[in-house]
């Protein structure tokens, strides 16, 4: 077992912190999802209430 096993790897220290992509990601398909389902309850409910 050599000494540098513990530590990570060279190409995982060179990495791009890809949080802010992937938070742009959630947004762009939840933002619409959420949106989608509101007027789906909205709608159902005047569908059922009359």
């Amino acid at each position: 077992m050599s000494p540098d096993s513990s530590q990570s790897p060279p190409e995982a220290a060179e990495a791009p912190d890809r949080r802010p992509l992937i938070a742009f990601t959630w947004l762009w398909v939840g933002a619409p999802l959420a949106y989608g389902l509101y007027e789906l309850v909205r709608k159902a409910t005047q569908l059922f209430t009359g």
